[in-house]
């Protein structure tokens, strides 16, 4: 007796694979917390210098002030002296 042996063989045509990557967001997120933070820093960074601004023209005045309240010693110095000389002279 005879055996009868079958194989048969596949052939497989050329397959194309397709790889589709996800994109978790990530990126997106780290970007708006840049620019959140960036607009944080601005924000601080503005208010520093307004204020820095106030303390300059608190300075400034009171410096100005004190200039007046020296210019009106002197002048009350000045007075008082001609008012010495004016009672001497009589």
């Amino acid at each position: 007796m005879r055996e009868e042996r079958v194989s048969e063989r596949v052939v497989e045509q050329p397959t194309t694979t397709v790889v589709e990557t996800r994109r978790s967001g990530a990126g997106v997120i780290l970007g708006v917390i840049l620019v959140i933070l960036a607009a944080i820093a601005v924000y601080f960074i503005a208010v520093n210098s307004n204020n820095e601004s106030r303390q300059t023209d608190a300075v400034s005045g009171a410096a100005r002030d004190v200039g007046q309240a020296a210019q009106s010693v002197g002048d009350a110095a000045t007075t008082a002296a001609d008012e010495v000389q004016r009672s001497d002279d009589r």
